[in-house]
């Protein structure tokens, strides 16, 4: 049984947010504060935290960036859940390390589906890659050991942006819609938010710096990568 921890003030939302995760088969642990929170992803080791950005003691921004600095935590998947909506706000949660990010007030149903998407999506991740480097212009991709440099240094990228490089490099010259896109790296079946893809490619090229001009924006469509 997959655990996940949810850290939200929100007692109420918390215990319904674990109600309908139990009826879809995890098993869930509510925590009503950052601090708290964040002890409790270090001795628990959940598969998935939802984290609310707005929390008592420890904002969720903070708790997001010390999961990510400690080993046992680093690559636990974290689901933003916060009544912010803005722009600026999903970048800020992707910046920290967040892997999705969901608005107040949403649907139970969307969250099990966002639950559901991101493990899957980090199952696959966690199978032993095909060793193999893939290079185009001055980025390099080693799908083994999930690093990539740019112009010859190492990027840090999280596993979201780290997969959709990959996804986009491996479709080289092909153009990938932002709903192809949201169901191939995010693992959405359907529509989604396609900002979130928009707000990865950003920080996607704001680290690769210059050579991510391969990264194409197709107006209106999607995007791909041209040499």
């Amino acid at each position: 049984m997959k655990k996940v921890l949810i850290i939200e003030d929100e007692k109420d939302l918390a215990e319904l947010l674990a109600f309908n995760l139990e009826k879809e088969g995890y098993a869930a642990t509510c925590v009503y504060d950052g601090k708290q929170g964040l002890e409790r992803a270090g001795t628990e080791l959940p598969d998935l935290i939802l984290l609310d950005l707005m929390l008592p003691g420890l904002l969720g921004t903070e708790v997001c960036k010390a999961l990510r600095k400690d080993q046992r935590t680093a690559h636990i998947p974290i689901i933003m859940i916060t009544a912010k909506g803005d722009e600026i706000d999903r970048v800020v949660g992707f910046e920290v390390g967040a892997d999705d990010y969901i608005v107040k007030p949403f649907s139970m149903r969307e969250v099990a589906l966002r639950v559901k998407a991101v493990m899957r999506r980090f199952e696959q991740e966690t199978k032993l890659p095909t060793p193999e480097l893939l290079s185009i212009g001055d980025i390099a991709i080693d799908k083994q050991r999930h690093t990539v440099t740019s112009a010859g240094v190492e990027i840090d990228l999280t596993s979201t942006e780290f997969k959709l490089l990959l996804y986009l490099a491996e479709k080289k010259e092909c153009v990938q819609s932002r709903e192809q896109l949201l169901q191939r790296v995010w693992g959405y079946n359907n529509s989604g938010d396609t900002r979130t893809v928009d707000t990865h490619v950003t920080r996607l090229r704001g680290k690769l710096g210059a050579p991510s001009d391969i990264i194409k924006t197709v107006r209106g469509f999607g995007y791909k990568i041209e040499e």
